[in-house]
Order: structure tokens, then sequence, then C-alpha cells
């Protein structure tokens, strides 16, 4: 009966370790590097020419170059300041430039969050080094060492790890060939995929790679390392940092074309755009490469592809189609059966995955004969064949260095990406936290899952459970930077619509604050909830955006990040704090905001802070209903606020005015214009003779603003002798 035949362990012979100890001996050092090159490219070729888009498509593997789209890719400049100042590069290419300033780097970090395509890009370099693509970074190097971290295990030697995982069928090459060809090469450049999933990432003075990262060991070389998050020595050193910030509308026509549908077929390119249009809450999670890729090939290929309430919705949905691809072709004749009873009945699993991802060291493989026998032979391979489960050979280290029949390896299982391993754990979070009692129990549980690493097993979990929602989402709320995060928990809940405008109610009562620090999923969810409260005409009270505006397009505002915040009914207050790259707001930009807000029948209060703004706005430009509206438009650094029938600026004189510029203080600073440092003095004055208390000054003292005025400004046109 045919079948697959069972490996075989050979007892090596004699004659070939002396075969192959001749040959070693009998090459010459430019031979050896010319096996080197040739099996590198070799290995590679495997990787970047099967790579699988959606799991179960597994007779249908793609070539990186064939489905490879850019995605947003920023430099960091300044990676010790809070407020990073970022830059977009126009090309993955320009990984490797130098940047404005001239500097070059030997150590670079790509960060980017699950799914944004970090080991994609890894391929695509490892494409263009084998295939010598014109204008590639990589295509000049003498030698590219790529390394998926996570299939090292425990080896602490990088030569024994590119030997074992790279070279493992070539035994003319040993360890030690291999770093004599290294050291002789002029240029080398060395990829290591995935820091967040490296099994020593703990253990900072075992091993090459940490070696490698601190430039303790492979100085002169060039080295990039991908991960979800900054390593602590690599904070502390000057590497360049870049992000990965997702797909954007072009990025996405660009994929749909080139790995999907081809150039001209336009009815199928408006099938998946529309399929995108009508699920807005797709729209947003759409820019995450992976999430995207799937929503795409999936509506591509099926005719029943719905609209969903939120991303929990698009899961559920996605692992049924999963399960029905691998159901659909047990009909077939002599294909394994089918088990039914497996796709919904999967708690064990469950419970492991959520014991990996619990714990200070997450856990994201597995040992294969460990997991089978709990998980049971019958659901483990029919996972493994549905594609939700992977099988990997993982390097098991010894402290002798020996030939490459003697290296041993273990079979171990991972879930096909992270995300969906926090898929799995969030139904057994949803199941423990439901249960809990009270805080304390749920800090128990939850005290060592950082919401900013696994936020998916919160959002999930939300929207797997009314209750468990409840209860994460008051956990969230109460814990330090947070409660934005809450937003997203709350928008994946498909209960009661009370609770959900219970909960916006309340953060929208506060001030809400983009800032252009918050990563994209962030902006998009703090829009969001300003979208349901303006849906619902829930007060907005106090909107900021913090460095984060570009512009006013067609009465929507453009935040430097690309996204967009469309009208606002319910907006009541709107704060726009210039960046340091665009600290002059226009006419045009003024006008903008002001028709913004003019749909909003609450709106009374635009502010504009850390900006230069023009003398005057043009009084035809400004909309004669918005001249109606008791609506103040302050510019507080220069003590002024705009006469909208006028259209210009005007000092405060009304103590309604001076109150309301003083509600946040009065800040003189050394970095201000000596105009501005006087506005600010000015009000000042007239803050004590008023006698208005401000928020940080409270009550001044007449005599002493005059003397601190008199200080700065020797002669003052108040005092000048007549």
């Amino acid at each position: 009966m045919p079948g697959k035949k069972k490996a075989v362990r050979r007892k090596k012979q004699p004659t070939h370790k002396r075969t192959a100890s001749a040959s070693q001996s009998a090459l010459t050092l430019a031979e050896k590097k010319c096996i080197l090159l040739d099996s590198l490219k070799t290995a590679y070729k495997k990787q970047y020419d099967a790579l699988q888009p959606i799991p179960y498509i597994k007779d249908r593997l793609y070539c990186v170059d064939k489905v490879f789209v850019e995605g947003g890719i920023e430099h960091v400049l300044e990676t010790q300041s809070e407020n990073s100042q970022k830059e977009r590069l126009s090309s993955y290419k320009d990984i490797f430039k130098t940047d404005s300033s001239s500097r070059s780097y030997t150590r670079r970090i790509v960060k980017g969050e699950a799914g944004y395509g970090k080991s994609t890009l890894t391929l695509q370099l490892a494409y263009d080094w084998c295939n010598g693509v014109q204008d590639s970074p990589v295509s000049a190097a003498d030698v590219l060492i790529l390394l998926k971290l996570r299939q090292l295990g425990n080896v602490r030697s990088i030569y024994k790890a590119i030997k074992v995982i790279l070279l493992s069928s070539e035994l003319r090459l040993n360890s030690k060939d291999i770093k004599d060809i290294l050291q002789r090469c002029t240029t080398v450049k060395i990829i290591l995929d995935g820091f967040d999933e490296y099994p020593n990432r703990e253990k900072s003075n075992r091993s090459d790679i940490w070696r490698i990262i601190k430039s303790k060991l492979f100085e002169t070389f060039d080295v990039t390392l991908t991960t979800r998050f900054i390593p602590t020595d690599f904070e502390r050193s000057s590497p360049k940092r870049l992000e990965l910030i997702g797909f954007d509308k072009t990025a996405r026509d660009q994929y749909i074309r080139k790995a999907i549908t081809g150039e001209n077929n336009e009815n199928a390119v408006d099938k998946i755009k529309r399929g995108l249009r009508e699920n807005p809450i797709l729209d947003d999670i759409c820019e995450v490469p992976l999430f995207f890729v799937t929503f795409a090939h999936m509506t591509h290929e099926r005719d029943d592809f719905r609209k969903f309430k939120s991303v929990t919705d698009f899961f559920m949905y996605m692992f049924k189609c999963f399960h029905s691809h691998t159901r659909n072709k047990s009909n077939d004749e002599n294909v394994v059966s089918y088990y039914a009873k497996c796709e919904n009945n999967h708690v064990e699993l469950d419970k492991v995955a959520f014991e990996g991802l619990n714990s200070e060291n997450q856990q994201i493989t597995w040992n294969k004969k460990q997991l089978r026998q709990r998980l049971g032979k019958q659901f483990y391979d029919m996972y493994l064949r549905v594609g939700i489960l992977v099988e990997e050979e993982i390097l098991e280290d010894s402290n002798r260095e020996s030939s490459s029949g003697d290296i041993k390896t273990n079979t171990e299982v991972r879930f096909y990406h992270k995300i969906f391993c926090e898929w799995y754990a969030s139904f057994r979070l949803a199941i423990v936290t439901a249960n809990t009692n009270n805080a304390f129990e749920l800090e128990q549980i939850l005290g060592k899952m950082d919401p900013f690493d696994l936020q998916y097993v919160f959002r999930f979990a939300c929207g797997l459970n009314r209750t468990s929602a409840g209860k994460i989402i008051e956990h969230l709320k109460k814990k330090k930077d947070c409660d934005k995060f809450a937003i997203l928990c709350i928008l994946e809940q498909n209960g009661d619509v009370e609770e959900i405008r219970k909960t916006v109610t309340e953060l929208c009562s506060k001030e809400v604050v983009i800032s252009y620090d918050d990563n994209k999923l962030l902006q998009r969810s703090t829009v969001q909830l300003l979208q349901i409260a303006s849906s619902h005409d829930i007060p907005i009270s106090d909107l900021k955006l913090t460095w984060s505006f570009s512009k006013v397009d067609n009465n929507t505002i453009i935040l430097r990040s690309g996204i967009a915040i469309p009208s606002l009914s319910s907006l009541e207050k709107l704060l726009v704090n210039a960046g340091t790259d665009k600290p002059e707001l226009t006419e045009e930009d003024i006008v903008g905001l002001l028709n913004y807000v003019l749909p909003s029948e609450k709106f009374r209060k635009l502010w504009f802070l850390n900006c230069t703004l023009p003398a005057s706005i043009r009084p035809e430009k400004i909309p004669e209903e918005l001249k109606r509206k008791d609506v103040k438009v302050v510019w507080p650094s220069n003590a002024c606020h705009l006469d909208l029938q006028s259209g210009k600026w005007k000092k405060a004189d009304d103590i309604q005015t001076i109150t309301e510029l003083c509600s946040q203080g009065v800040l003189i600073s050394s970095k201000d214009t000596v105009s501005v440092q006087r506005s600010a003095i000015e009000l000042m004055l007239k803050t004590s003779s008023h006698n208005v208390s401000t928020s940080s000054m409270g009550h001044v003292s007449t005599k002493h603003v005059e003397i601190f005025y008199y200080i700065i400004t020797p002669r003052p046109p108040y005092f000048e002798e007549e």
C-alpha cells in the first residue's frame, strides 16, 4: 500500500568521513568560498520560492519577488527622544543607505508589529543577493547570511548555526571553514530575523548572537536585526532604527495586481476593493500586510465573503474558511479523513497557546512528540494539514564540534504565525477572566501579559466573551498608558450597545489625544472611538492633536501618518499642536480647520499651540455660518484670539478671553521669540489686573510681573518716559 516511508537513521560509514575529510583538505580557500556561496544561494532559493500567503493553500507556493510589495518604512532620527522625528523612506533599498547627515551604520534594527512583513522583507533581500538585482543594497556583498533566530535553539556558535541551518547537506565545509571564509571577506551582510522569537534572547552573555548585537563580534560586518520590540542592549547603543508602518492604498493595489489578479483583470480587482469598502472595520486592519494578504486572497477565491463587525468576527470567519478548505479536499479519493469535532473543540490547544504567552519568557515553539501526545494524534495531524500548526527543524546544541553527520535536530512545532497563537490563547483568556471574582484574581492572570506586545489576545478575548470584555477593559483603563488600548478592546464587543455607549461617553468626557508617537493601530482606534461618539451624539469634550496634524482635505483632517479623521458632529473643542517639521500653518490650514469644525453644533473652541500663524485671515474665507456662532479661535502663545468678522488677531482684553487663554497655564520659554515672550508677559499683566487665576501660576502680583517684564525687556513700550 503506498504511503510515506518511515525515516530511518542510518549508521554512518567510516569511509564517508575519510572521503569528506580528504576532500576538505584538498580544497583551497577560494574553492571553499565558491562552495559556501553556492550552498547559501541554494538554501535561500528554497525559502524565497516557497511563500505561502494563506496557510491552507499548500499546493500554490509563490516566489517572494512575485508577491513582495513595498509597505511604508520610516527612519527614526532621534532614538533617544520620546518624541522622535521620523523620515519616510522611498524604498526598502534605502534601509542600507547613509542618512541625511551622511552617517553610515554597521548595525540597524528593523522594528515591526506582528504581520507587518519583516520576514518577507528579509527574503526579498536574499532574493536580491542571489540574483544580483540591480540597485539592491545587498547585491554587491561578498556574502549574505540570513538566519531565522527561532531555528537556533540553544546553539551558541554563529558558525555552527550557519553550517547546520544553511549548509546541512554540504559535507565539504565545516564550521571552521565558514569562520575562515568570513574573516577574509571584504563585505559581509548579516540579517538576523525575528529577535522576539529567539530562544536565547534573555541570555545576553552566552551566545554569539548577543556578541554581534553588542558589536563584540563582527564589528565591521553589516548587521540587520528584525524584531517586534527593541532589545535593551540596542537601546543603549546607536544602531540605525527603522520601523515598518504597513500597507497604504497604493501598496494594496499593487499587491492585488501583482500577486492575485494580474494587471488587466479590472473586474477581479474591483471585487476585492469592493469587499474592503463594504468592511470599514477591515479597512483599518488591512494596513497590516498579513491581514490584507489574507483578506485579498480569500475575497478573490470565495463568493460568500461578508461584512464583519470586528477583527474577532473576521478571524472567526477566516479560520472557518481554513477548515472548510481542508474539509472539502478530504472528500477527494485517497485523502485523509477530516474530523469535524476537532474544528470547534480546541480547548487543549487554547491552553497550550495561553500557557506559552502568559509567561515571563514566552514559549512559541513546542516539542513535536510532547505536543502531539498532549493534543492527541488525530487533532495534531489535522491542524498540521489545515496549516494552523507548522513543523520546523530546530538545531540541538552540543559542546563539541562534530561532523555534519553527527549534528542533531529536534522537530519543533509552532503556529503558522504568532497572531494565530494569540487567537487560540484568547479563548482560554476569555474563560479564565470571566470566572474571576475580584481585581486581585484578574491581576494574577493578566499581570504577566503586556497588552502592547499581545494586543490581539486581549482584543480577541473581548470579542469572544462579553463578561470577560467588561473585566479586561476595566483592568486596562486602570493601567498606565493603557486607556487608549482599551478602545481597541471596546470596539471588539458585539454585545450590548448601551455598555459600549457608556464606556465611550466616559472616555470622551476627558481629553482625547492623538499623538504623532502613537502607533497606527492606536491612532485608528482613537479615530474609531471618535466616530462612534459622533454617530451617537456623545460629546467629545476635548480633542488634542499633538504633533500629528498634517492638513485638511475635503473637510477631513489628515494626520501625518496618513490616517483620516472625518467630520465629527459632537466635537466641542479642538487643539492643534504643530510639530517641529511643520511649525507654520498657512491660511489654507486655518480655513480648512474652520470649515472642519463647522458641522458640529456643539463646537466652541479652536486652539493653536506651538504654531506660527499668518498675521490675518481674509474675512471672505471665514465661513459666514461660523461668524454667527459663539466660537473662540485662540492663539495662546501670542496671547490673542481671532476676530471672525475682520479676520485679524486681537489681543485679549475681556475677562472671558483672558481666562480662556490662561486655562492651561502661561509658559515663557527661552526658545520663544521676543514677540512671543512679550505677548505672554502682557497676558500675565492683564491676568493680574483682572485678578484672574492661571492653572499653573495662581494669582500673580502686578508688582512682580512688572519687575519681571522690565528685566526681560529693558525698554518696554508701556513704561517709556513721556
